[in-house]
């Protein structure tokens, strides 16, 4: 699987209303037939920045997807709202899911 993670800086005065500027993106890749997962999260050190966690099934998915209308739509419509370019990790790893963080399993509860 392609295995992405990128930060995104938000302008402050749009760093709340994020979740909304990206939601067209966000559902159109989710919906991609390659596509593993497309989640957002908030970072919890700085209110401007949030981070994507993405995963392609594998490369002709991740070319799909930076092919789609819906990226280059992206590409014209969200840079003004960043303070920057975002950076990004992008890895090819040899697992298509989630692994399970042995160091901290959590057992039976009861």
């Amino acid at each position: 699987m392609i295995f992405i993670t990128a930060k995104f800086r938000v302008l402050p005065e749009y760093a709340d209303t994020w979740p909304e500027l990206s939601r067209a993106f966000t559902e159109a890749t989710r919906g991609e037939p390659g596509c593993l997962w497309f989640d957002w999260s908030r970072s919890l050190d700085d209110e401007t920045e949030y981070v994507l966690v993405e995963a392609f099934r594998d490369g002709d998915a991740g070319a799909a997807h930076v092919q789609s209308a819906h990226f280059k739509v992206a590409q014209a419509e969200l840079p003004p709202y960043l303070q920057e370019t975002p950076r990004i990790v992008n890895a090819v790893l040899e697992q298509d899911d989630w692994s399970l963080l042995g160091e901290m399993a959590v057992g039976p509860r009861g």
